[in-house]
Protein backbone atom coordinates (compact mmCIF):
# COMPACT_ATOMS: atom_id res chain seq x y z
CA UNK A 1 0.00 0.00 0.00
CA UNK A 2 2.50 2.46 0.78
CA UNK A 3 4.10 2.04 -2.55
CA UNK A 4 0.82 2.56 -4.38
CA UNK A 5 0.38 6.53 -2.25
CA UNK A 6 3.97 6.79 -2.87
CA UNK A 7 3.10 6.02 -6.85
CA UNK A 8 0.09 8.78 -6.57
CA UNK A 9 2.06 11.29 -5.30
CA UNK A 10 5.17 10.42 -7.68
CA UNK A 11 2.05 10.62 -10.82
CA UNK A 12 0.50 14.04 -8.90
CA UNK A 13 4.38 15.65 -8.60
CA UNK A 14 5.24 14.82 -12.38
CA UNK A 15 2.10 15.69 -13.98
CA UNK A 16 2.03 19.23 -12.48
CA UNK A 17 5.70 19.76 -12.35
CA UNK A 18 5.22 18.57 -16.88
CA UNK A 19 2.06 20.49 -16.90
CA UNK A 20 4.20 24.14 -15.71
CA UNK A 21 7.07 23.18 -17.68
CA UNK A 22 4.77 23.08 -21.09
CA UNK A 23 3.33 26.00 -20.00
CA UNK A 24 6.38 28.15 -19.75
CA UNK A 25 8.21 26.42 -23.02
CA UNK A 26 5.05 27.40 -24.93
CA UNK A 27 4.67 30.75 -23.76
CA UNK A 28 8.54 31.08 -24.62
CA UNK A 29 7.70 29.88 -28.10
CA UNK A 30 4.77 31.87 -28.95
CA UNK A 31 5.92 34.92 -26.57
CA UNK A 32 2.45 34.44 -24.53
CA UNK A 33 2.36 36.72 -21.42
CA UNK A 34 5.44 38.54 -22.01
CA UNK A 35 7.40 35.49 -20.97
CA UNK A 36 9.74 35.32 -23.55
CA UNK A 37 11.09 39.01 -22.04
CA UNK A 38 10.72 37.72 -18.46
CA UNK A 39 13.19 34.88 -19.37
CA UNK A 40 15.87 37.13 -20.81
CA UNK A 41 18.84 35.70 -23.16
CA UNK A 42 17.23 32.13 -23.20
CA UNK A 43 18.63 29.41 -25.47
CA UNK A 44 16.73 27.56 -27.81
CA UNK A 45 17.97 24.16 -27.64
CA UNK A 46 17.68 24.27 -23.68
CA UNK A 47 13.39 25.50 -24.12
CA UNK A 48 13.12 22.49 -26.76
CA UNK A 49 14.84 20.58 -24.16
CA UNK A 50 12.38 21.72 -21.56
CA UNK A 51 9.33 20.85 -23.83
CA UNK A 52 10.38 17.45 -24.88
CA UNK A 53 11.00 16.65 -20.93
CA UNK A 54 7.52 18.25 -19.97
CA UNK A 55 6.06 15.72 -22.07
CA UNK A 56 7.96 12.73 -21.01
CA UNK A 57 6.73 14.27 -17.53
CA UNK A 58 3.26 14.39 -18.14
CA UNK A 59 4.05 10.37 -19.30
CA UNK A 60 5.37 9.52 -16.79
CA UNK A 61 3.11 10.62 -14.67
CA UNK A 62 0.33 8.52 -16.23
CA UNK A 63 2.96 5.69 -15.72
CA UNK A 64 2.98 5.88 -12.29
CA UNK A 65 -0.38 5.94 -11.98
CA UNK A 66 -1.17 3.11 -14.12
CA UNK A 67 1.84 1.48 -12.79
CA UNK A 68 3.91 0.63 -15.55
CA UNK A 69 7.42 -0.62 -16.15
CA UNK A 70 8.26 1.73 -18.93
CA UNK A 71 7.45 4.30 -16.35
CA UNK A 72 11.37 3.89 -15.58
CA UNK A 73 12.29 3.79 -19.10
CA UNK A 74 10.51 7.66 -20.04
CA UNK A 75 12.22 9.22 -17.14
CA UNK A 76 15.71 7.89 -18.02
CA UNK A 77 14.79 9.05 -21.53
CA UNK A 78 13.75 12.47 -20.02
CA UNK A 79 17.28 12.76 -18.03
CA UNK A 80 18.94 11.99 -20.63
CA UNK A 81 17.70 14.41 -23.00
CA UNK A 82 18.15 16.80 -20.23
CA UNK A 83 22.24 16.03 -19.28
CA UNK A 84 22.68 16.58 -23.07
CA UNK A 85 21.25 19.69 -23.21
CA UNK A 86 23.13 20.36 -20.01
CA UNK A 87 26.24 19.63 -21.34
CA UNK A 88 25.49 21.53 -24.80
CA UNK A 89 24.61 24.63 -22.97
CA UNK A 90 27.83 24.56 -20.80
CA UNK A 91 29.99 24.49 -23.92
CA UNK A 92 27.33 27.69 -25.57
CA UNK A 93 27.88 29.24 -22.33
CA UNK A 94 32.04 28.72 -21.88
CA UNK A 95 32.18 30.14 -25.85
CA UNK A 96 30.57 33.08 -25.23
CA UNK A 97 27.28 32.34 -25.91
CA UNK A 98 24.27 34.67 -24.49
CA UNK A 99 22.59 33.37 -21.67
CA UNK A 100 21.21 33.46 -18.24
CA UNK A 101 23.11 32.45 -15.05
CA UNK A 102 19.80 30.90 -14.08
CA UNK A 103 19.23 28.37 -16.99
CA UNK A 104 22.43 26.26 -15.23
CA UNK A 105 20.60 25.93 -12.20
CA UNK A 106 17.41 25.06 -13.09
CA UNK A 107 18.63 22.77 -16.05
CA UNK A 108 21.15 20.63 -12.83
CA UNK A 109 17.41 20.70 -10.82
CA UNK A 110 15.39 19.34 -13.53
CA UNK A 111 17.99 16.69 -13.84
CA UNK A 112 18.54 15.78 -10.34
CA UNK A 113 14.79 16.10 -10.07
CA UNK A 114 14.20 13.46 -12.71
CA UNK A 115 16.84 11.06 -11.51
CA UNK A 116 15.05 10.98 -7.95
CA UNK A 117 12.22 9.77 -9.87
CA UNK A 118 13.92 7.07 -11.81
CA UNK A 119 14.68 6.19 -8.28
CA UNK A 120 11.38 6.10 -7.32
CA UNK A 121 9.71 4.68 -10.24
CA UNK A 122 12.52 1.80 -10.34
CA UNK A 123 11.81 0.56 -7.22
CA UNK A 124 8.23 1.50 -6.33
CA UNK A 125 6.58 0.11 -9.47
CA UNK A 126 9.21 -2.98 -10.63
CA UNK A 127 7.98 -4.15 -6.95
CA UNK A 128 4.71 -3.65 -6.96
CA UNK A 129 4.31 -5.74 -9.92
Amino acid sequence: MKNRNLQKLSAAILSLFGLITLFLSISIFFDLFGVRAMEGNYVLFVVIANFIASLLYILAGVGFWIQKLWTTNVLVASAAILLIALIGFSIYALTGGLHEQKTFAALIFRTVFTVVFIVISFFSIKSYN
